[in-house]
Order: C-alpha cells, then structure tokens, then sequence
C-alpha cells in the first residue's frame, strides 16, 4: 500500500533528525579538540574550519531532499506536481540563517567560554557552557536549512497551497499550539533554536489535513509531561478547561531564528514600504563576484533593470512578493532556484 503523505513527512522528519544528531555528534568531537590555552588560535588554525565545514555539510544534505519530499506528498495526494523550477542546494549552505558567515556565528561559543573563563568558571565548565551553545547553533542551522529549502520548493511548485506544520514530540508549548495549523505558501516558519517541526505540503486536492492539533497533544502527555512543558499553573489551567492557546500565549512569544535589517528594498522601479512590509533579511552569500545571485543580478543591472542592494532570504522574499509568481521570479532571480 503507498505511503501516506503523513507517512511520507515522518519518514522525512526521522532523516533529517538522524541527520542533525550526526552533525552534533562530529561538532562536539571537534570542540573538544580545541587547545584549552589557546583557544583563538586553535579555533582559526584547525577546529573552526572543521566545524564549518560540518555543518555547512549538514546544511547541504538537510536542503537536497527538499525537492523529492514535496514531489513525494503531492503525489500522496493524488496530485501532478507542477515546479516552476528546481531548488538549488547550494543556496542553503555555509551561512547562517540571519543571513552571516557560518565562521562568524559558530565562533560566538569561543567568545562565551573565553568571558566564562574571565568570569571565574573553571575551565571545563565554560567549555561546557560554549559546547552546549555551539551545538544549539549546528543543529539549528542544519533544521533552517532543510525548512527553508522545502519552504522555497512548496512555493515553486504550483499544486501546492501552502503547509501544516507537523509536531514530532516531545515539543515546546509554543510549538505546540501551533500543531496541525495551516499556512499558506507564502508563510514564514516560526521557530525557535533546536526546533523540530517540519512542513506537510498541502495541495488544492487535499485540504483540513488530520494531524495532531494542540488539545490533542496536551491530552498524548503525562500530567508530569503536562506540568513540564506548559508549567504547573498553566496546565492546570488547561485542564479546568482554558484554552490552551490563550493559556500558552499569556508567556513571551515565539522567536524566529534570524535577524533582520532595516532599509528600504527596490523592487519593480518602487522603493517598497518599509512599513507595510517591517524588516527584510539579506544575505551576502551568494553575492561574491562569482556568486549566482550576483551573475543574475549584474546581468539585470545590464539590462538597466536595478537590483536590490542585497540578497533577499527566501522569507523575506515571500513578505515582498506582491502574488506567487513575482516569488517564484524572485526565488529564481536571488538563486534559489534553477
């Protein structure tokens, strides 16, 4: 019997998990091969390269399958898939998903343990302290990745209508009273470090999916799993009755992974309405003399068409994008997509 489309993004989410612990498991052994009197100097000589060049790794196999995943649910479904094009992996890796050098972030653990160690911390302890932020780092750039990339390919294909996002348990509270919501195409995935949830494609031929929804989740758990991740008072309170969406939403919101720049954007001869449109993120990868984002845009430039004066991120494309073909032309013309 075919899979199911949920099936399909269990399998899916089951490797790209597998996929992160990898990365994590290799970035630990590299920390720990750091010169504890020279922590700099063998960070830029040796280890961060290493660690770079892991996760930037990690980054590519998480985007590669982007394409074949949403392939895969759309034909579940009973559906013809129609890409305007393909994602290009590369696009996804060796930099952060706020748009900076992968080097420039992933040293920031040095930095934490060497203030550690000013702090007074005994030496393994700020090593610890810096291993245990190094790692969040990885695995979280490594899940941005594949979310990111089967973002921009759910929007290149035409038979799909947006996503689900989907839990895979244990989750947090403000993960979870997001379970079973649907999004359209051009919809961010909100997120936090170390995230876990992942897109289920839906298409014109498969709306209302049937996945786990928040009361349902909070039900699947112990009261101790209950206390824990929605706190003693406010699981309480969901089971007197409170609406776990309100009750979760009385604490701080979700943040999103990555920071924003402001400035104004060129797009289609306008300047576009910072205000309308908040914060953009840009990306210098990509825009290196022999970068593909840079050839197209030279190339635009040449045929008196202005470009922007950065690479927009796939998010920040879908926030500009007036419908979804001015996305799929704008994912084509920042290369991410061929």
């Amino acid at each position: 019997m075919p899979a199911t489309a949920e099936e399909i993004a269990q399998t899916y989410y089951l490797r790209q998990a597998a996929l992160g612990r990898r990365v994590a498991d290799r970035v630990q052994a590299l920390w720990w091969s750091l010169d504890r009197s020279d922590l700099t100097g063998s960070w830029d000589a040796v280890t961060g390269p290493a660690i770079v060049r892991t996760v930037t790794a990690g980054q590519l196999a998480a985007a590669a399958p982007a394409d074949a995943y949403v392939r895969a649910v759309t034909a579940a479904d009973g559906a013809d898939p129609d890409p305007a094009g393909a994602t290009r992996t590369t696009a996804w890796a060796g930099h952060a998903a706020d748009g900076r050098d992968l080097d420039s972030l992933l040293y920031e653990p040095v930095i934490t343990t060497k203030r550690g160690i000013a702090a007074g911390l005994r030496t393994d302890d700020a090593m610890l302290s810096g291993l245990n932020q190094l790692l969040k780092m990885a695995t979280t750039e490594v899940a941005d990745a594949g979310r990111s990339a089967t973002g921009a390919s759910i929007t290149a294909n035409r038979t799909t209508t947006g996503y689900v996002r989907v839990l895979n348990p244990p989750s947090c509270a403000r993960c979870a009273i997001l379970a079973g919501k649907e999004y359209g195409w051009n919809a961010g995935f909100a997120r936090h470090p170390r995230c876990d949830c992942v897109h289920l494609p839906t298409t014109r031929f498969r709306r209302g999916r049937s996945t786990m929804a928040p009361d349902s989740y909070f039900r699947s758990l112990s009261r101790a799993e209950q206390d824990r991740t929605f706190t003693v008072h406010g699981a309480q309170a969901i089971r007197d009755g409170a609406d776990i969406t309100a009750v979760v939403n009385a604490r701080r919101g979700i943040s999103t992974v990555g920071s924003w720049v402001e400035g104004d954007v060129t797009h289609r001869g306008r300047i576009a309405d910072a205000a309308r449109l908040g914060k953009l993120a840009t990306t210098t990868e990509g825009m290196t003399r022999r970068g593909l984002a840079r050839q197209r845009l030279r190339n635009l430039q040449a045929q008196g068409r202005a470009p922007a004066r950065a690479r927009l991120t796939p998010e920040a494309i879908y926030a500009l994008a007036s419908d979804r073909d001015d996305a799929i032309r704008l994912l084509y013309r920042y290369g991410y997509l061929y």
